[in-house]
């Protein structure tokens, strides 16, 4: 680490006794101290920052004598990449703290996962997804039922939600809403001395599904001023009083938590500029957490690649607004056939067009910054001539957008187009038309090769005389380089540079290899030696460079009053900027849609959707999006079909390792990509809208926070059977692999009829318990399918040394019922030793015969009774023989009806055990 900067601390022992005395902290903030050009952390902090960012505690040093105060420290660029970290990865709270003179220090900076307005430059703006914060206040009745009022934001867009709603005693509700939203971080009260139960539940649900938790008062949730401050906050110019919103009084109390810890009252930037909304939990479909991690939806901490995820596959957006609206748009599929059409049909404009989508892409998209942000600092009042110009470029950019819209021929696109976009675009490029004049009267933009954001000498007396000054130095230096050039005989082409350098200015560079050159000679100052090679000046070079720094100087200040003109005007733009974002990040999201469409290794269709309530789920040879795209996989494509009354409950078994996981969440991949608007990786697809998405998927984690396995499976599924209507999809994945055989086989029976009769979902449920099978004979809506393994006996010489058959998984699914969990076939695919594997063997036959005999109630039969079962068995068979040929019985039913026919004359066969066993297997 050796770019680590070293531990120089003023006044050390005034430091250590300052740090020692703050106050203390909760667990999850680190403390962080701006030293200038790096940054240090102390304490346990420092240990912390040690192991997650170094890997190491090597790196801590003592500060002061024994016993010390141990540091580290962190370079700009380290310390940018640990609070993307502990603010996405980790959910940490970081306070930022900079010297106030005489080694008084504050805090500066304050951020946590859901409130990054402090910290926004350090991040450098590229968030995965909306820093959504939320506050939730519960009024628990002594009934099951739960009122729940949110309140929520997206500070960086200026937007206040609120949402009521009547929850159950898990919170289904509560954590659709945390996943609809995605929200980074929950505030919850308090609960004291007292432990509240509903508050745990609250607090583990929020931890679920990844928010940072934050304990405020129960002070904080009081709603006494919201009215006022909500008068305040808010562009609407109507009392608060007189908004439909403030008659929610738990939301209420929710906003007014969240405004307090917000600090949104002591901005005054913030006054007037934010709107207010309620949130309908029905607009979407609801998701758990649960279904989160069924479906691959976000990206997981470990996966590799960026398909591994739904959002990773599908997002090609070229832009951050785009980005995070489509990150957005996953956890918020419609409910409504139009509204589905309507995305549907603008996919279709751009997967038809390939120059329409390639063009918008490669050409207008990717020039295009996040619009939001650059908003939201006109707002805050942090812009400067260069945010002035990023708008002007994206206003520039808009004719072109417009010329690549209007030359659509097609006319069943046109329209929608349209009115989705083009209306909308030519609107904002009329807006914006006075902000692209001012820009291009008012700002040098020749200067912008040089990187330089002034305003033109032109534009005023006193700019353009200095401005004349600064040519006629930069000429005397450019005179100064020729000159050096030949006394060093080097050329001030390709070997000696000119520079204006960020700690040097003005000076001179040569490559390291050609450095010798100014060694021993007195003229040259030496400034510094870097990678790219050395930089030095001569006394005429300084003199130019402090006379050039004097003047750039008088030049900003002469400048420094028409900037902040030309801001604030450009800050009068910023609603148009926001309504132009939305759209553009629309469009983004669409065009990405279409390249993950027309790209795949066999492109997606359009699916037909049918109503709320209405029709049936039918998918031709369905993929896996996100399993299709690994590297040396062909994938193998199944059909689906969920049909009322006929197929309303898919019971799947098959061999471990078989596909019958990929097959059931492919089914609800391929929901959620329709409802959201995409192309569905099938050959035809026809899907009914669910309302829900409800998974029990594989073994959980929670175990490392202490609860097991079967309790988190059986929590899981609870939540299914109180939120699960007849219009939601159930997926689930085993069940009841956590306890006994028989426990578990009688839970798996009992949820499955309850689905089929009291809910009539439809479900994919796989499963090892064969005997669930047998469901099929009283109720005709479930069907039985089974994934394909094909048994192959091994050659006669490789069977004398091994009595293993091979097994070839077909991935293939099918109807009908598989008998077989080919479990041990898959110890011996990953090398068991044998003699293990030769003694599961065993057990297993041991284990069929004994249950075989102790379920059917069957004797065991003596050695002499078997003799004399097998003698009769055998007379009978000879008998049989011989009608069939003497009376011609040609078909196979008339065969068995004779046989039959045989079988019941004979007494004393059918009273012999053995041949009731044989009988019964």
């Amino acid at each position: 680490m050796s770019s680590r900067p070293e531990l120089k601390v003023d006044d050390e022992p005034g430091f250590i006794k300052f740090f020692r005395n703050l106050p203390e902290k909760s667990t999850d903030t680190v403390r962080i101290f701006n030293r200038g050009d790096f940054y240090t952390a102390h304490g346990e902090d420092a240990t912390f920052i040690a192991r997650t960012v170094y890997r190491t505690t090597s790196v801590l040093r003592q500060l002061g004598r024994e016993p010390g105060l141990e540091s580290v420290t962190l370079s700009v660029t380290v310390f940018r990449n640990f609070l993307r970290e502990a603010l996405f990865r980790l959910s940490k709270r970081i306070e930022i703290w900079e010297s106030s003179g005489r080694m008084g220090w504050k805090v500066a900076k304050q951020a946590s996962p859901g409130n990054l307005q402090d910290v926004e430059e350090d991040l450098g703006g590229q968030l995965e997804s909306a820093p959504i914060i939320l506050a939730v206040k519960v009024s628990a009745k002594a009934s099951e039922a739960r009122n729940v009022g949110v309140c929520f934001a997206d500070a960086s867009v200026r937007e206040l939600g609120v949402s009521e709603f009547l929850d159950n005693d898990l919170y289904s509700n509560f954590e659709s809403l945390l996943i609809q939203l995605g929200v980074k971080e929950c505030l919850i009260q308090a609960d004291g001395q007292r432990k509240d139960v509903e508050l745990s539940k609250l607090r583990t649900i929020a931890d679920n599904c990844g928010c940072a938790v934050s304990e405020r008062s129960v002070a904080d949730f009081g709603a006494k001023d919201i009215e006022q401050d909500l008068s305040r906050l808010l562009r609407d110019e109507r009392a608060a009083s007189t908004l439909p919103q403030t008659d929610l009084k738990l939301a209420m109390g929710s906003a007014a938590a969240l405004i307090r810890y917000l600090g949104a009252m002591s901005d005054p930037s913030n006054f007037g500029q934010y709107q207010l909304y309620q949130h309908d939990l029905s607009d979407y479909m609801k998701l758990d957490a649960a279904a989160l991690k069924a479906l691959n939806l976000m990206p997981g901490p470990r996966d590799g690649s960026k398909t591994m995820s739904l959002y990773g596959l599908l997002n090609h957006c070229k832009t951050p607004v785009g980005s995070r609206l489509l990150a957005q748009w996953l956890k918020q599929p419609l409910m409504g056939v139009e509204e589905i059409e309507k995305r549907q049909q603008l996919v279709e404009a751009f997967v038809n067009d390939t120059e329409l989508r390639q063009i918008m892409q490669e050409e207008h998209l990717r020039s295009i910054p996040d619009l939001y942000r650059l908003a939201k600092k006109f707002q805050r009042k942090m812009a400067n001539l260069e945010d002035v110009v990023r708008a002007y470029q994206v206003a520039i950019r808009l004719p072109g957008f417009l010329g690549t819209l209007e030359g659509v021929m097609d006319e069943q696109y046109k329209d929608p187009l349209d009115s989705e976009y083009t209306s909308k675009l030519r609107d904002y490029s009329d807006s914006l038309a006075r902000l692209q004049e001012m820009v291009e009267t008012t700002v040098d933009l020749q200067a912008l090769d040089n990187h330089e954001f002034i305003i033109k000498p032109e534009f005023d007396d006193n700019l353009r005389s200095i401005h004349k000054r600064l040519d006629k130095l930069r000429y005397e230096m450019d005179v100064e380089h020729t000159r050096v050039g030949k006394d060093l005989n080097q050329d001030t082409e390709k070997k000696l540079f000119l520079e204006n350098h960020k700690v040097h200015g003005w000076c001179f560079r040569l490559t390291r290899n050609e450095a010798g050159c100014i060694r021993n000679k007195k003229q040259y100052q030496e400034c510094s030696t870097q990678k790219n090679g050395v930089y030095f000046t001569t006394s005429s070079l300084q003199q130019l460079r402090r006379e050039f720094d004097q003047l750039s100087d008088n030049y900003n200040r002469t400048q420094s009053g028409l900037v902040n003109e030309v801001v604030n005007v450009a800050a009068s733009y910023c609603p148009i900027l926001e309504k132009l974002a939305g759209t553009l990040g629309h469009l983004d999201v669409i065009v990405s849609f279409a390249h993950v469409s027309v790209h795949a290794p066999t492109a997606y269709v359009r699916p037909k959707m049918h109503a709320r309530g209405t029709g049936n789920t039918i998918l031709k040879e369905a993929r896996h999006p996100c399993m299709e795209m690994q590297d040396d996989i062909n994938f193998i494509t199944n059909d689906v079909s969920l049909v009322r009354g006929d197929s309303e409950f898919l019971l799947i078994t098959g061999p471990n390792m078989g596909g019958k996981s990929t097959y059931i969440r492919q089914i609800g991949v391929i929901a959620l990509m329709a409802q959201v608007g995409c192309f569905v990786p099938c050959t035809e697809a026809e899907l009914s809208i669910f309302d829900s998405i409800l998974a029990r998927v594989g073994a959980s984690d929670s175990t490392l926070k202490g609860v097991s396995t079967f309790m988190a499976e059986m929590l899981e599924t609870a939540n299914i059977l109180k939120s699960a209507t007849r219009e939601s999809l159930i997926i689930i994945d085993e069940l009841g692999r956590g306890t006994s055989t028989y426990d578990g086989f009688g839970l798996a029976w009992a949820i499955s009829e309850h689905i089929v009769r009291e809910i009539g979902a439809f479900a994919a449920f796989a499963t090892h318990f064969h005997e669930l099978t047998a469901l099929v004979d009283t109720h005709p809506q479930v069907q039985n399918l089974h994934v394909v393994a094909h048994i192959g006996e091994q050659d006669q010489q490789q069977q004398q040394q091994s009595s293993k058959a091979e097994v070839t998984l077909l991935y293939k699914v099918e109807p009908g019922v598989c008998d077989q969990s080919f479990g041990i076939h898959v110890a011996e695919l990953v090398r068991f030793p044998p003699k293990v594997v030769a003694m599961a063997k065993r057990k297993a036959d041991e284990l069929e015969d004994f249950s075989g005999k102790h379920e059917l109630g069957m004797e065991e039969a003596s050695k002499e009774q078997v003799e004399e079962g097998s003698l009769l068995l055998k007379e009978v068979l000879v008998r049989w023989k011989e009608e069939v040929a003497r009376d011609g019985l040609e078909s196979k039913e008339a065969q068995v009806a004779r046989m039959r026919e045989l079988v019941r004359e004979n007494e004393a066969l059918m009273r012999n055990p053995f041949f009731k066993r044989v009988k019964t297997l």
